[in-house]
């Protein structure tokens, strides 16, 4: 396989600068930590007197002793593209999540090797064999976890890295899954994803790894081999293998499995919300609902649980029992994969791989110091795009209501189960005069009256004033500037539960008292941000394919830049109209090559089984990876074994030869074929 280019970042005045910062980060690690640091001196052939720090970071490199490290050190000694400096010296630095150590071996060329450990208060410590054993298990773990989905933007996150798939052969897959084993029961120790908020046995880093590499290889035997060992020590490893024995079609296995299993367990969480999950896929919505409840009741502060129910509900069309279910969902702040913080470089260096190039990706290209394209505004604002975790799993069970039923029955479904904020002001003001002019007359009797009325209207006033600035906090930017008819209503604001929580409000007379909402809840602010995010999303796409159909109409040709398309596309994709998202996507393609606008377009192909457009793109996009660096990305290699094992390899390789494009770039995509061939996928020998 040909290695990708090396790019190189240098330090020409303070070398060892990114070695210290990254020493520094130790102590604010949270996660996997970044990827590998790789750090060379280099000083001119002639002269042994200035010497220039050179680094790059890298992913995938087998971590499993100081000797393999070093290994690749010595690959980094020859570059094409510096013939007139030499390499004398070189650090390795890897990241250790279990002992929180980073792992460093210097090397001197030609000559010596030295390897220890960091720890966070940047003391040096002895590499040990049981710590190079972690250190192995978290360069995996980081590769599947880290690498780029194909649509560039872990690629874009952070300059010069190179991306290497971990696992090649069979051999290493032993390793691989044996050092797993070996520390399983440790791997809560390493968070978990964004979703989760108590990392637990089977969920954090090593357990989605681990089933991340299983999906993406189908390697499904061996995984199911890993996990039958594991459960006999610990019972909660059923819901792994469950889920394993799913994806490897071994369905009446894998509910035999969920079934025993809980019998042991009632309450285990992660076994009722697979079993939710696959009465889903069997389209058994009222089986799956109970399953779905009863994992809620298991873990009522797990968001997965709650989504789960959510979506259950939303597959029943049990609308206003899905938005209060929304409703409910414990929402968690995003925590962000770790990234290193690198002082600012003198200059760097990102060459080209000869292979890799391929001149439509290269076209219209902007050149270093050209004006960015031109986005409007409005398609900057839409907030949608930047959401992560569990806000963005909320945004999408809410935007698959609004596909199933329309915005306008949303709204109606919506103040029909959430207190509206201007039917608590109408509700209060009367139950409040109903009980002062109570209270009037009582305390006429007893005192001849003290103003109680007067300090109530104060209280209301108040209340409606502060309400009428909440209104104004929640409308949409750039609303009142946009002077474009729209046929999506917008949306009234609900009352907040958190000015309610929060004792902003006047807690007498009671909620109960309210006769026109006793059985409405209140909205929680996060869900009334979403309604309003969605209803500038609904705006800006309305608006969009408005001016689109005039311009047609009047044989006009309808301009956007590559960004607004790329913007419109992701937009059209959000909402599910998957037709207007390719549209999008291949205008920006027709002005210039971008991952993301081809990513979309590849997914999108795959929703229509388009065999010749999915391989039409992943030849693209793999070219494009591999011209940034990444031989590997999971998600596309996942895409490749689906397609051979439902095509065959013969016909997945002839479409693929059949392509008008450079050889060497054809060569790329083979490259992922032959994978396949390694790990013996279906479909690959025929």
């Amino acid at each position: 396989m040909v290695a990708p280019a090396v790019p190189e970042i240098y330090e020409e005045e303070d070398i060892y600068a990114a070695v210290d910062a990254r020493t520094e980060s130790l102590q604010n690690l949270r996660e996997l930590g970044p990827p590998d640091l790789v750090y060379l001196v280099k000083q001119p052939k002639t002269s042994s007197h200035r010497q220039t720090g050179v680094y790059h970071h890298v992913t995938g490199v087998d971590a499993s002793s100081s000797a393999s490290l070093a290994a690749y050190v010595n690959t980094l000694t020859f570059s094409p593209l510096d013939k007139t400096h030499k390499v004398v010296s070189g650090i390795y630095c890897c990241y250790n999540a279990f002992s929180h150590l980073d792992m460093r071996v210097e090397v001197k060329i030609p000559g010596s090797l030295e390897s220890y450990c960091i720890d966070e208060r940047g003391d040096k410590r002895v590499a040990t064999e049981a710590l190079w054993l972690e250190t192995f298990l978290c360069g995996i773990l980081r590769a599947y976890t880290y690498a780029d989905d194909g649509s560039g933007d872990s690629i874009r996150k952070i300059v010069g890295v190179r991306r290497f798939n971990p696992v090649t052969n069979t051999e290493m897959e032993h390793k691989f899954l044996d050092a797993a084993e070996r520390l399983f029961f440790l791997g809560r120790q390493l968070s978990s994803d964004p979703e989760t908020q108590v990392p637990n046995t089977v969920s954090n880093h090593l357990t989605s790894g681990l089933l991340k590499y299983i999906q993406t290889t189908g390697r499904y035997t061996s995984g199911i081999n890993l996990f039958e060992k594991l459960r006999t020590r610990d019972v909660e490893v059923s819901s792994l293998l469950a889920r394993v024995l799913i994806m490897a079609d071994e369905e009446v296995q894998a509910v035999r499995l969920i079934f025993d299993a809980l019998q042991d367990v009632p309450m285990d969480y992660a076994l009722l919300d697979c079993q939710a999950a696959f009465c889903q896929s069997k389209g058994e919505g009222e089986m799956a609902l109970e399953c779905a409840k009863r994992a809620v009741t298991a873990a009522p502060s797990e968001f997965s649980t709650w989504a789960r129910l959510a979506e259950v509900y939303v597959g029943l069309e049990q609308w206003d029992l899905a938005l209060l279910t929304l409703n409910s969902c414990p929402m968690f702040t995003y925590q962000d994969k770790d990234t290193p913080r690198m002082p600012q470089p003198t200059r760097i260096m990102l060459p080209i791989l000869a292979e890799s190039m391929l001149e439509e990706i290269d076209e219209g290209q902007p050149r270093q110091g050209d004006p960015a394209d031109y986005v409007h505004p409005s398609l900057r604002r839409l907030h949608a795009a930047s959401y992560q975790g569990t806000f963005l799993k909320a945004y999408n069970l809410l935007t698959k209501v609004a596909a199933a039923i329309g915005w306008d029955q949303l709204l109606k479904i919506r103040s029909e189960v959430f207190v509206m904020e201007e039917e608590y002001r109408v509700e209060r003001q009367h139950s409040t005069s109903k009980h002062t002019r109570s209270n009037t007359r009582t305390s006429a009797e007893v005192n001849g009256g003290d103003g109680q009325e007067d300090e109530d209207d104060h209280h209301d006033n108040d209340a409606n004033t502060e309400g009428a600035e909440k209104e104004d906090e929640g409308s949409p930017d750039g609303l009142k500037d946009e002077q474009v008819e729209s046929s999506i209503e917008k949306p009234e604001q609900s009352m907040a539960s958190e000015v309610i929580k929060s004792g902003n409000e006047d807690p007498d007379p009671s909620h109960s008292a309210y006769t026109q909402f006793r059985n409405k809840r209140l909205c929680e602010r996060w869900l009334d941000n979403l309604f309003m995010v969605l209803y500038e999303d609904l705006r800006i796409y309305t608006i969009w394919r408005t001016e689109m159909a005039q311009y047609r109409q009047q044989a006009i040709e309808y301009k956007k830049s590559a960004t607004e398309w790329e913007i419109l596309g992701e937009l059209a994709e959000r909402l599910h109209h998957f037709d207007e998202a390719i549209e999008a996507y291949q205008h920006g393609l027709a002005i210039r090559f971008a991952p993301k606008a081809m990513h979309g377009v590849l997914k999108l192909y795959e929703k229509k089984n388009d065999t010749r457009g999915m391989l039409g793109s992943l030849i693209r996009l793999i070219a494009w990876q591999y011209r940034w660096y990444s031989e590997f990305s999971p998600e596309l290699l996942f895409l490749i074994r689906k397609l051979i094992e439902d095509e065959g390899a013969v016909k997945v390789r002839s479409i693929v030869q059949a392509t008008n494009l450079p050889q060497p770039v054809l060569d790329l995509t083979h490259q992922y074929c032959q994978l396949c061939a390694t790990f013996r996928s279906s479909g690959s020998d025929g």
